[in-house]
Formats: C-alpha cells, sequence, structure tokens
C-alpha cells in the first residue's frame, strides 16, 4: 500500500505479483490455490490473503517445501537446485506442484492455480502442462507476469488506485465517515 500511495501521487500504477496474480485469479474462476515454496512464505501468503481480501475466494495454501537457499542451512534443498526441469530433468519441486495443485482442484475447489513465490516463476509452464496433461483445463499464474499485464491494463485504461482508497496530501473533497 505504501508503494501504491507514492505511485499514485505520481500517477503511476504500482502492484505486486501476488495483489495482481489474486486480482486476475478471481476474475478466471470463483476459487484459487496458492502453490507455495516453503512454511514460512506460506504464512506470507495467507497475510496476503487477508490483506487483500479474498479469504472466500482462496481455497488453500499448499506447500511443497523448496525454501529459498539460506547460508544458515547448507546442504538443505533448495528452489534454486530444481531449476533444472528448465533442462528437461527431472523436478521433485516440480513433482511436488503438481501433486498439490492436483490436491488443491480435487479436495479444495480450486479452479486457479497460482504460484505463490516470484522465485517459483519457471515452473509456471511446466505445471501448466502437466496439469493439461492430467486433463485439468486450469489456469496456471505466475506473480511478475500479472503484474506486468495488470499495471499495463490500468495505464491502457487511463485508471489508478481511488483518491478516496489513497488520497491526495489535500484532496478537495473528503468523507467525513469512513465505512467498514
Amino acid at each position: 500500500m505504501a508503494a501504491r500511495e507514492i505511485g499514485r501521487s505520481f500517477g503511476i500504477p504500482v502492484t505486486s505479483c501476488a495483489h495482481a496474480q489474486m486480482h486476475i485469479a478471481r476474475s478466471l474462476g470463483r476459487k484459487f490455490s496458492i502453490v507455495d515454496i516453503h512454511e514460512t512464505h506460506n504464512m506470507r501468503m495467507v497475510d496476503l490473503v487477508i490483506q487483500y481480501g479474498f479469504t472466500n475466494e482462496c481455497a488453500s495454501v499448499r506447500n511443497v517445501n523448496f525454501p529459498l537457499p539460506r547460508p544458515q542451512y547448507p546442504g538443505e534443498r533448495s528452489i534454486e537446485e530444481e531449476k533444472a526441469a528448465v533442462a528437461g530433468e527431472r523436478s521433485a519441486m516440480l513433482d511436488a506442484a503438481v501433486e498439490e495443485a492436483v490436491d488443491a482442484i480435487q479436495n479444495d475447489g480450486a479452479e486457479v492455480i497460482m504460484l505463490g513465490c516470484s522465485a517459483a516463476f519457471w515452473m509456471q509452464p511446466f505445471l501448466q502442462k502437466r496439469l493439461q496433461t492430467l486433463g485439468w483445463e486450469v489456469p496456471v499464474l505466475e506473480g511478475t507476469r500479472c503484474a506486468i499485464e495488470l499495471a499495463k491494463l490500468w495505464v491502457g485504461l487511463g485508471v489508478d488506485a481511488s483518491g478516496l482508497l489513497l488520497p491526495s496530501e489535500r484532496p478537495k473533497a473528503w468523507r467525513r465517515k469512513k465505512v467498514f
């Protein structure tokens, strides 16, 4: 929200990966599930679902347990090693993502799958293809592309965040009462 407030003051639309994905996911289906990388990151995604007001639309946050590399945990399996799938090699992370996505579809009611971490961007085409091969016709969203496309849409429409949500320093009109 702070970045959106600054951007609005300069007429620059601002979004983020999760923000854009959730809005796009909701426009593509009634429920979405997030396939995410690690427990700590999962809880951040849960916080964002709540902050952005998508608790009724988010079917689940699913964990594949491939953390980002950390110096204090040498030798721990991590997301970086799994990019071998790009070269056509087998990826345990991609296999886990397929399993979690199918479970989210079958058991949680997900109609759209989104990747929870930007570092997992490389999985999008592979996960999409594997789900289609299994017969699941569901969109798989990746955050960076969603954020860029949503920002381009807003620019093309000539719109930005509401001045009532993010008022300027000296608004000409204002509401006396804010309602929840």
